[in-house]
């Protein structure tokens, strides 16, 4: 009998935002050291546009979620691994909420407005205040690198089913385990 599979859209919705993550990562690493430049400014932008994006697709993965449940982990799995599971997926959402509010809440506190896509402002969610804004980039950093580990942990966690357990729980979300007509 084969697993059963994560639907189409959780499967886009899971890639997308993964995609999103790495390359706001990415963008993030290489803006910082920059000298102030129209190019920083610009990579900037992209960061935040692509964590606005990233907490908006979070509340459609959520919503969608809610109501289409995840396949269910083989009977097989230890019950420790089932709880790490749960833990980490609940986590991994936490933070891909908390890495783009932190962001946010310290671009306010810095006096700096986000512009979704150059095109939409947010209101600024507090008041500039610059120890605050220090503050919620020290938060934003750590909460970046503790949701970069986690997606780590999750993608080992991920491989070590499908190459040593072979138990059919990456291919719920990547459908390996489907037979061909």
């Amino acid at each position: 009998m084969q697993p059963a599979t994560y639907t189409r859209t959780a499967i886009i919705l899971h890639g997308v935002m993964a995609l999103l993550i790495a390359g706001g990562f990415s963008i993030g690493l290489s803006m910082v050291e920059l000298p102030l430049s129209p190019l920083k400014l610009q990579l900037y932008s992209y960061h935040k546009w692509t964590g606005v994006s990233v907490a908006a697709l979070l509340l459609l993965r959520v919503v969608w979620r809610l109501l289409h449940p995840p396949p269910p982990l083989p009977a097989r799995m230890p019950g420790w691994e089932v709880g790490a599971a749960h833990a980490s997926h609940l986590l991994l959402y936490l933070l891909m909420i908390c890495v783009p509010l932190s962001g946010w809440l310290m671009s306010s506190a810095k006096g700096v407005t986000t512009v979704y896509l150059g095109l939409w402002p947010l209101p600024n969610a507090v008041a500039r205040n610059e120890a605050l804004g220090f503050f919620l980039g020290e938060l934003h950093r750590i909460l970046t690198y503790a949701l970069l580990a986690l997606a780590a942990l999750h993608v080992a966690a991920a491989l070590k089913h499908h190459f040593i357990d072979r138990d059919g729980v990456l291919g719920r979300m990547f459908h390996f385990n489907r037979s061909r007509p």
